[in-house]
């Protein structure tokens, strides 16, 4: 069990892997043209933003639901960081 609460760093490499997780478990790698995670965790405050740029397909995913669900992804693996 941690003493004290995730550095700033922690917090920031956390949300950003689990973003990034997310998007390419609903896409190739190989198809996304880009992809952008910035995430910021300043005085208790995370932001999180993802912009993605993947094909649109007819039985694909919606590549902007994936970039909410990426940043949505992304503060629930930092709550789950906080609550360790």
């Amino acid at each position: 069990m941690s003493t004290g609460e995730p550095t700033d760093d922690e917090v920031v490499q956390t949300a950003s892997d689990a973003a990034e997780g997310y998007v390419f478990s609903q896409y190739k790698q190989s198809a996304v043209r880009d992809l952008d995670v910035t995430v910021t965790f300043e005085e208790g405050v995370l932001e999180v933003d993802v912009y993605l740029n993947a094909p649109e397909t007819e039985d694909g995913p919606d590549a902007e639901q994936v970039a909410d669900d990426a940043a949505l992804t992304a503060r629930e693996a930092v709550d789950e960081l906080f609550g360790e």
